[in-house]
């Protein structure tokens, strides 16, 4: 009989544009967020949902065994950042900020999580995305900073 490995980690990945301005349009969102779907596939990462905000990115991935988080955070972020500039999907040179929140998520939350991403216009018109972040900070134990940029 042999041995096998199973894994699954569910993670909440949220990330802004730079300096958290609405760099993005609604078409270059669409288009972005199709191709953080695929780009995710050519990476071996199975991303099950995702939302580009204008100046943010919420997805939930799951993550594989070969990849520390912030080798896959590098890849998303620099990966989507460099597609976007040669799109020209924005006037201008297109970038995200520095940091990423990552937060995990069980298996009875997966629907849940998936929601939410789903429904994130509706979300922020109750509040922006700073307010998103510090409650999700807050929300898993951790110590809100606020940004020094």
């Amino acid at each position: 009989m042999s041995l096998h490995s199973y894994s699954r980690v569910w993670l909440h990945l949220v990330w802004a544009t730079l300096e958290r301005r609405p760099l993005l349009t609604r078409p270059a969102a669409a288009k972005l967020s199709a191709h953080l779907h695929d780009y995710a596939k050519g990476k071996g990462i199975y991303m099950k949902s995702n939302f580009v905000n204008l100046d943010h990115v919420h997805a939930l991935i799951d993550l594989p065994t070969n990849l520390a988080i912030e080798d896959m955070m590098q890849l998303f972020k620099g990966g989507s950042s460099h597609w976007v500039n040669e799109q020209n999907l924005v006037a201008g040179k297109f970038g995200w900020g520095r940091g990423y929140g990552v937060f995990s998520v069980s298996e009875s939350g997966v629907s849940e999580v998936c929601a939410y991403i789903a429904n994130q216009e509706a979300h922020h018109r109750k509040r922006d995305f700073g307010e998103e972040l510090k409650l999700f900070v807050e929300r898993h134990g951790l110590e809100w900073r606020k940004d020094k940029e």
